[in-house]
């Protein structure tokens, strides 16, 4: 026999629990439950239940009691993008990539008091394991998702422009896997703004090439050059929106650059994932030739 999902929706009363159970070969007696349920005094948990072998009434009655709900767990890492989460939801088996894409883009109103102006849901998606229901429309999903970002973002204190220590955070994120570097790499978009230095970030000229579905996993020069909004080689200031969600970590980075003078940072080849910072061109050149040394 073969595993079953049987959906109990909100409001059943037993008799009609009992009625889908029995239409889904689930307990042989709808009379059973009704008697189980009255000796009990249980009230039943909605939701998706997996039912893989019959099982005696008692036992079903058990698992509706204590909500033993069927769940798929969605694992979003810190820094993924709405492509990337897009594609995760797929993999998990929760519906089809590009349906999800869609929503993540227009479902916006999630997020229109934070954030009026934004054209998706981008930054707002909170990385964490989620345990979701097989059936579960992808607003739903996404509601959670944001729901977890407020929760978070008030646990920080996050007030004032949250858009943009949001997309400052993004860029934090993918600039550096190592945690102990982001209030050093915010300090450094932080000295490069109050200058009027362009942030020249790559993940945002990635992140341009992803909307305009033209990445294939390169930056080419061109790409430096093109025309867009997060082209941050072309244009000062931040992005106009995050370009992934960030974690926790990159979020305080955001709120408390540490305080530095450097104004440049690259991989450091020789300390895995590390940065090396540097306060001028010159410097930094070093770095970024002996970061080509280490790659070769």
């Amino acid at each position: 026999s073969r595993a079953q999902l049987v959906t109990i929706t909100a409001g059943s009363s037993v008799a009609q629990i009992a009625r889908t159970l029995k239409q889904n070969g689930i307990g042989r007696s709808r009379y059973a439950l009704d008697a189980i349920a009255r000796m009990q005094h249980g009230t039943l948990k909605a939701g998706v239940y997996r039912f893989d072998h019959p099982a005696p009434m008692l036992s079903v009655y058990q698992r509706l009691r204590i909500g033993d709900v069927y769940t798929i767990a969605l694992t979003i890492p810190e820094g993924y993008n709405i492509f990337d989460i897009a594609g995760a939801v797929e993999k998990a088996g929760l519906g089809p990539r590009d349906a999800f894409l869609s929503a993540e883009q227009q479902d916006t109103a999630l997020i229109r008091d934070i954030e009026p102006q934004a054209a998706s849901l981008e930054g707002y998606l909170f990385p964490d394991t989620y345990l979701l229901a097989p059936n579960m429309p992808p607003e739903q999903i996404l509601g959670e998702m944001v729901d977890h970002f407020r929760h978070e973002a008030r646990e920080l204190g996050l007030t004032g422009n949250i858009p943009s220590t949001v997309t400052m955070a993004s860029l934090i994120e993918r600039e550096t896997p190592v945690a102990s570097d982001r209030p050093m790499v915010a300090s450094v978009f932080a000295n490069r703004l109050a200058k009027g230095m362009s942030l020249d970030t790559d993940p945002s000229v990635i992140y341009a090439a992803l909307l305009e579905k033209r990445y294939h996993g390169t930056i080419y020069a061109s790409d430096l050059k093109a025309e867009s909004p997060y082209n941050t080689y072309l244009h000062t200031g931040l992005p106009p929106g995050p370009i992934c969600n960030p974690g926790i970590p990159s979020l305080k980075a955001a709120m408390h650059p540490a305080t530095s003078s450097f104004l440049y940072f690259v991989s450091d080849p020789s300390n895995e994932g590390h940065s090396r910072f540097a306060t001028t061109l010159e410097e930094h050149e070093k770095n970024v030739a002996a970061y080509r040394k280490g790659e070769k």
